[in-house]
């Protein structure tokens, strides 16, 4: 945490995230003072929200005088101060019964999920689910085709093959071919296409050999590319006209420029393939994507069998409550689970 925040500013801070999430408005001092008890006078806030802003945890739209949390106020609350909201037992009950009522189709217990999702958080949802069989690589081989041309070969466990002709702009040896293919069999052999595009291509291609590694790099946006192709992903999405009764997307520009992002899924999904796995909140920037600037996205992997399955989440504004929707979605990502290790489920606890 900020060594320069002490407890009254931390305080303040917090009654103003707490308050800017609720109202969408910027808040001045004297209407915080009026709002929230916070023992000192409006004078003593605004030095306060003054010097918050200095330090970055603050933002001065041009058009109010009021304060507005920051990119930065938002991972500090939801680093430092976020509490975990409980669900409501009314809230546990209808989650549990949708999700158990469909526990018999995997597919359709996800898309459930997604409903419930969006249904109590107000905001667009998503769940996505490999397919059903989880398809391992089995060997990996670089062809030489000609000089600035190979050919990439993935090989699964399940007999399934791709071959994709890689146009290179370095040069290669039929030698550096091979200690690549051995390389990238030992790195990935037994991982499903999902496991191998979240893990660390990068580092993993890095050999002592120079060349090599201008070799890997040149390739490994193609490898990428082939096992995003070889992987069969369902992403199911709820709740897309939700961002209509959000006012930051009261500018059609902007609602216009989400609706666009979202309907492009393709790379939607890679953005969550690449996710890394359990309970995730990038804010803003922190998506490292133009699209996603303005935005939160918040992800949990859930499980089945034991086995990682796939991601649930939500993506909106970066104002959302963050407690509430990380509860939802992990009584949601657990409950998942729950449903598919019942061999009966007629005795089974429905609360989860």
């Amino acid at each position: 945490m900020d060594n320069n925040l002490n407890e009254r500013k931390l305080k303040i801070l917090q009654a103003i995230i707490r308050d800017y999430v609720t109202t969408a408005e910027p808040i001045g001092s004297r209407t915080l003072s009026k709002k929230y008890d916070l023992g000192v006078s409006p004078a003593t806030i605004r030095n306060e929200m003054s010097d918050l802003e200095d330090m970055g945890f603050l933002t001065h739209p041009h058009t109010s005088a009021g304060r507005m949390p920051s990119e930065k106020a938002y991972r500090l609350y939801v680093n430092e101060m976020m509490k975990t909201r409980e669900l409501s037992q009314e809230e546990k009950d209808t989650i549990a019964r949708k999700l158990y009522d469909s526990a018999q189709e995997l597919d359709r217990t996800i898309e459930h999920a997604a409903s419930i999702l969006s249904e109590i958080t107000n905001l667009t949802s998503f769940a996505m689910t490999p397919q059903q069989e989880s398809d391992t690589i089995r060997f990996i081989e670089l062809l030489p085709v000609d000089e600035h041309t190979v050919v990439l070969m993935i090989v699964s466990d399940t007999g399934k093959v791709s071959n994709t002709a890689l146009k290179l702009n370095v040069p290669y040896t039929s030698e550096s071919l091979k200690i690549l293919s051995k390389s990238m069999t030992f790195d990935f052999k037994g991982k499903t296409f999902s496991e191998a595009l979240t893990s660390d291509i990068i580092s993993n291609f890095e050999t002592d050999i120079e060349a090599m590694g201008a070799l890997s790099k040149n390739i490994m946006p193609n490898f990428m590319k082939t096992l995003e192709k070889m992987l069969n992903v369902n992403l199911y999405m709820d709740g897309l006209t939700n961002i209509f009764n959000i006012p930051e997307y009261n500018d059609l520009d902007r609602a216009k420029m989400f609706m666009e992002m979202i309907g492009k899924k393709d790379e939607f999904t890679k953005k969550l393939i690449s996710r890394d796995d359990g309970l995730m909140i990038t804010i803003g920037t922190e998506n490292m994507d133009d699209n996603l600037k303005d935005c939160s996205l918040v992800t949990a992997t859930y499980h089945v069998d034991g086995k990682l399955v796939g991601k649930l989440g939500v993506v909106g504004p970066t104002r959302m409550k963050y407690s509430e929707i990380t509860s939802v979605i992990e009584y949601l990502t657990d409950n998942i689970s729950n449903a598919f290790e019942l061999t009966g489920g007629e005795d089974d606890d429905k609360d989860g």
